[in-house]
């Protein structure tokens, strides 16, 4: 879908060294784009490949030009530096893309403020940075665009309670899409956001989630084709967005969503901070409508409880486990829950997979990483296969204190310990 737009522009883009940055990056690369790689990866990471360099050969095979940097976004010294070499090599910069940011899924109590600082300074005031720095020569520019890579802003205490330093670093990077779009629409700069409508399936998130998550992923190419229509218009007309990248697809005429899903076919995962998951989703933009991106937060009211399809008491469900704990389960989950569940079987449950074989039962689990609050029925059906864990969390069935990280995993974990119900 390369049209050529880009053909000439010079783009600085943090964080391009892998994931969706480097995407956006080789998008660009095939329309023989300039591309300013500012990143930390000036050697690879055991766990995460990719460096400034092997980026910028892919962007060369490409038929793009690049300009590798090393730059730490949390340096004002670094950035300037970066920013005057690009403009050095390139004769300016049109299009500035803050993709850099730092993630820890922490509540408050156990996220240390070294974590807390890393996420504001890289995330907020990374984006404002080098939106700064960048922001003489954008101006220059005949078509110049900012995209941030950041979530609509929605207030619902639900995207707070269990990473509240997380959320207010990332939306920090939003809120300079909707103070900067306003102050800059007359100079004809456009700022917008970009976000994903489900999880995207990068080295980062295989870190994150583990391998098995993959299968309920987007390709990031869906980010990339997305972040590409998005800087091909026109700067003076398309600004202050805050754009889902399945919705920006659609309206741009590419209706299969089903070529972006890494395993086709499968139940995918969606992202923080969007109330309307890919399904419903893709039933609205069939309908003729707008998938809500920002929609309003639900009425903060306790639901009753939906009749479960699994038959079974949670007792049952946790002797079925008893014989699925091993060390190898604990080695790789090393995580602890405690299950506080309401009505019909009220009660509180725990697993703790932190050593030995592991452990679980009925009771308080001092000091588990992770606590889920929710119904019994929506515990036996996650269990069982058929309920989701992230959905139920979007759509506030689940609530979630602790490590984020932790919960995470739960997924997987609940493929692995299905117990016969």
């Amino acid at each position: 879908m390369n049209t050529g737009a880009l053909a000439g522009k010079t783009l600085f883009i943090s964080g391009a060294s892998r994931g969706i940055g480097k995407a956006i990056a080789l998008k660009a690369a095939r329309d023989g784009a300039n591309v300013a790689i500012a990143a930390k990866t000036a050697t690879a990471h055991p766990k995460l490949p990719g460096t400034i360099y092997t980026a910028a050969e892919e962007i060369e095979a490409l038929g793009g030009k690049a300009l590798p940097c090393i730059v730490d976004i949390r340096y004002e010294d670094q950035v300037k530096k970066a920013i005057a070499e690009t403009v050095a090599k390139f004769g300016g910069i049109d299009i500035l893309v803050n993709n850099a940011s730092a993630i820890s899924l922490t509540g408050t109590q156990i996220t240390p403020m070294k974590t807390y600082d890393l996420m504001n300074q890289v995330n907020a005031r990374g984006t404002y940075l080098c939106s700064q720095a960048c922001m003489p020569h954008l101006l220059k520019s005949k078509n110049p665009h900012i995209l941030n890579l950041s979530p609509p802003l929605d207030m619902d205490v639900k995207w707070f309670q269990g990473h509240v330093a997380y959320t207010m670093a990332k939306y920090g990077m939003s809120m300079c899409v909707l103070g900067m779009s306003e102050e800059f629409r007359d100079e004809g700069v456009a700022v917008n956001a970009l976000w994903p409508r489900t999880a995207i399936w990068t080295a980062a998130m295989e870190m994150l989630g583990g391998s098995e998550t993959k299968d309920e992923c987007r390709d990031v190419s869906i980010m990339s084709d997305a972040a590409y229509v998005m800087l091909s218009k026109d700067s003076k007309s398309y600004t202050g967005n805050f754009a889902i990248d399945d919705e920006v697809l659609w309206n741009a005429g590419i209706k299969d969503m089903e070529q972006y899903a890494c395993v086709p076919g499968s139940k995918l995962m969606p992202d923080f901070f969007l109330n309307v998951g890919p399904e419903e989703a893709l039933a609205a933009l069939k309908a003729g409508g707008s998938t809500g991106a920002a929609a309003p937060a639900p009425a903060q009211t306790e639901a009753a409880p939906a009749v479960s399809a699994t038959p079974g008491s949670v007792a049952t469900l946790f002797k079925g486990m008893e014989g699925l704990l091993t060390w190898e389960l604990v080695e790789k989950t090393n995580a602890s829950y405690q299950f506080n569940l309401k009505a019909p079987e009220e009660g509180t449950w725990f697993l703790d997979l932190k050593s030995g074989t592991g452990s679980l039962g009925e009771g308080k689990l001092e000091g588990a990483e992770c606590q889920m609050t929710l119904s019994s029925d929506l515990f036996k059906d996650m269990f069982a296969g058929k309920a989701n864990s992230t959905t139920a969390f979007m759509m506030g069935k689940l609530k979630i204190k602790g490590d984020m990280k932790a919960a995470m995993k739960l997924e997987k974990l609940m493929k692995k310990m299905k117990p016969k119900l």
